[in-house]
């Protein structure tokens, strides 16, 4: 085979590919195909300098990635207003209005996929980003050669991003959820996450075999001579893009909403799954003076389709624990096709939602799916009901570690500090600034730490070792002494600081430091009769101590012998106009507001973050903003900080 001969036979494959994988048209037998991609594929290795650059051989994967990188895109990938109706419709075309009273709109439909950005320089594919936070995402470039509907070359040679969604067609995602529930492997929920787990394969092989595919939607930088948005798409199409199955100018409100109206009843043709409309406006000198907000474009907008509504009957009820230890109950459904995804799960806030729907295992029910939230029971059929329905119990165990439960009607929550649920957030709490200030114990490490195995809850913290950490990665040195150091500086820490590190619900550094200052060491064994004299701790709050020492006592009594805090003795306060009296602080004061928090707490005063009617006083400094305002509309009495100071 010559270059000529080369030449040709890559140009018909390239057309037999498009043909299979993107319009799903087979102009050739896989038998000649392959066959045909082998002889061209021996001529690239014997002349790789002559190797064209589209060739279909280049988009199977060859070698498997360690992760991926992160890479700046060359301009910010915006989000997209949402709009949900006419009046919202209406509301935004009068906003923009104000730019020019002639508007004429560019309409398509919105893909519901993994977002993706394409660098081309010098008519080649240079890189491909996934959205990430709109500044930064990851590359995936070696995954994106592997789409067909991407080309690897096109006739523009400047610089320029191309941006569309990657998405899986439904047939193409039944397919691949019948093949991992014959490799009993989790299916996907839905086309839009299969197409984002493909896109983050680190085997490209294995993206290959998913047939994703790109619809492009617009651009980022580029230099491109041209004046409508209309004009950018057609040159990208152009280019080898697929063109969306509708697009549609119009300069009225009755004519976004007729094809809005008709995509909505196409949908379920489009063999991709579509989640709205996206509309721009047309002119892009308009769409350049509107400019951006910090989050969207001011000239573009998604108009999101209706929710989706099918009538299914409640299996069960499961307890999902997250990663505080609050337990959300979740429906267990029949399982049912909406919008494209098969749906066995429904959204139940809490217990008290249970209560209100009157909800009972056996019940038929509405559920509904609107894009990419979760599908939640809105209706209950109790016309319906056969008398084989069960009531559905609250909780009192944890599932996961099964510990007694703190039940306080809208929240049931687990506060073991031993469930495996809640130990990685119950460390990051312990470890954080303004608990035990644990430096170079954030998130990540704590993470790494747990998934590593080398610590299992709090207290392996303090019998953290050299050797257990030098093996890890990111660890060196400088960072492990440094760890080690901060820990051992928590030893000897005020005894509130330890109670308010522990994360007990409704009880912070305030009540941390009232209750220790009356009970000492003997918190552990307090009672709730007891706890409830004290000045400003709640029945709740008082529920919520005991059951947590109830719980954790072994933990909390180990964690004192191995921290040995100092327990503060209770002094006698001299009669003050801030004594027991509630203080809220705010604006900018000629020390800091720690410093005068704590002025005011060794005067016997509680300093609040937020105020209320039963806040005493509001001690303001410069720029005093919205609390100000609040206590003026609440009648609390104000200082500022030039008659605190007399009182102090």
């Amino acid at each position: 085979m010559n270059e000529k001969q080369y030449n040709l036979n890559i140009k018909t494959l390239i057309i037999w590919a498009m043909e299979y994988y993107v319009y799903d048209n087979p102009l050739a037998s896989d038998e000649e195909y392959d066959k045909l991609a082998r002889l061209c594929l021996v001529f690239e290795q014997e002349n790789p300098n002559l190797s064209h650059a589209n060739s279909p051989n280049k988009r199977v994967g060859g070698f498997i990635l360690d992760g991926f990188k992160k890479a700046n895109h060359l301009s910010k990938m915006w989000s997209q207003e949402d709009i949900f109706n006419t009046d919202e419709l209406t509301t935004w075309i009068n906003r923009v209005k104000k730019t020019s009273s002639k508007l004429e709109f560019y309409c398509e439909p919105k893909f519901d996929g993994a977002s993706l950005n394409l660098i081309y320089e010098n008519g080649l594919l240079k890189q491909a980003i996934s959205r990430g936070d709109g500044l930064i995402g990851e590359d995936v470039t070696n995954n994106v050669k592997t789409i067909h509907s991407i080309p690897l070359e096109i006739s523009y040679k400047g610089l320029i991003e191309i941006r569309g969604e990657v998405v899986i067609r439904k047939k193409d995602f039944s397919k691949i959820n019948d093949l991992r529930l014959k490799n009993n492997e989790q299916l996907f929920a839905n086309p839009r996450n299969a197409a984002s787990g493909s896109l983050r394969q680190l085997d490209p092989s294995v993206s290959a075999k998913r047939k994703l595919f790109f619809n492009v939607w617009g651009v980022g930088l580029n230099t491109l001579d041209v004046k409508t948005n209309m004009q950018v798409m057609e040159y990208i199409y152009s280019q080898g893009f697929v063109k969306p199955p509708i697009q549609t100018l119009t300069s009225s409100i009755e004519g976004i909403e007729a094809i809005y109206h008709k995509i909505i009843s196409l949908r379920n043709d489009i063999e991709m799954m579509l989640d709205g409309m996206l509309i721009k406006i047309n002119d892009l000198e308009i769409q350049e003076e509107l400019g951006h907000t910090v989050k969207f474009p001011r000239y573009s907008c998604a108009y999101k389709f209706p929710a989706v509504e099918k009538t299914t009957k409640i299996k069960e009820i499961m307890q999902q624990v997250g990663r505080t230890g609050v337990i959300t109950p979740v429906a267990l459904v029949e399982p049912t096709l909406i919008d494209g995804s098969m749906v066995q799960r429904a959204s139940l806030h809490n217990y008290d939602e249970i209560a209100r729907l009157d909800l009972r295992i056996n019940d038929e029910v509405i559920i509904i799916k609107s894009g990419d939230i979760i599908p939640k029971i809105t209706k209950v059929f109790k016309d319906r009901r056969t008398g084989i329905e069960e009531e559905i119990k609250r909780p009192s165990i944890c599932p996961i570690c099964s510990s007694l439960l703190l039940d306080e009607g809208t929240l049931i929550k687990c506060q073991n500090l031993d469930c495996q649920s809640i130990i990685i957030s119950s460390i990051i709490y312990f470890a954080s600034k303004n608990c035990l200030n644990i430096d170079g114990l954030g998130i990540k490490i704590v993470e790494q730490l747990v998934k590593e195995k080398v610590i299992y809850d709090i207290l392996d913290i303090y019998s953290l070792k050299y050797e257990d950490l030098e093996h890890l990665e990111g660890f060196k040195e400088k960072k492990i002494s440094k760890l080690l150091n901060a820990i051992k500086n928590t030893h000897n820490t005020k005894l509130y600081k330890v109670i308010n590190a522990l994360g007990i619900e409704h009880i912070g550094e305030v009540a941390s430091r009232q209750i220790c200052l009356e009970f000492a060491l003997e918190i552990v064994n307090v009672n709730f009769d007891a706890l409830i004299k004290l000045d400003g701790i709640g029945e709740q709050m008082a529920k919520s101590f005991v059951k947590f020492m109830k719980i954790n006592k072994d933990i909390v009594l180990k964690l004192f012998d191995i921290i040995k805090p100092i327990a503060e003795e209770k002094i006698y306060i001299e009669e003050n106009i801030f004594k027991n009296k509630t203080i809220v602080l705010t604006g900018t004061m000629s020390i800091s507001r720690g410093l005068i928090k704590k002025q005011l707490e060794n005067l016997g005063a509680k300093v609040s973050s937020s105020i209320s009617k039963k806040t005493d006083y509001l001690i303001y400094g410069k720029d005093a903003g919205s609390k100000y305002e609040k206590a003026l509309s609440l009648k609390v009495k104000t200082l500022n900080e030039d008659e605190m100071n007399k009182f102090v």
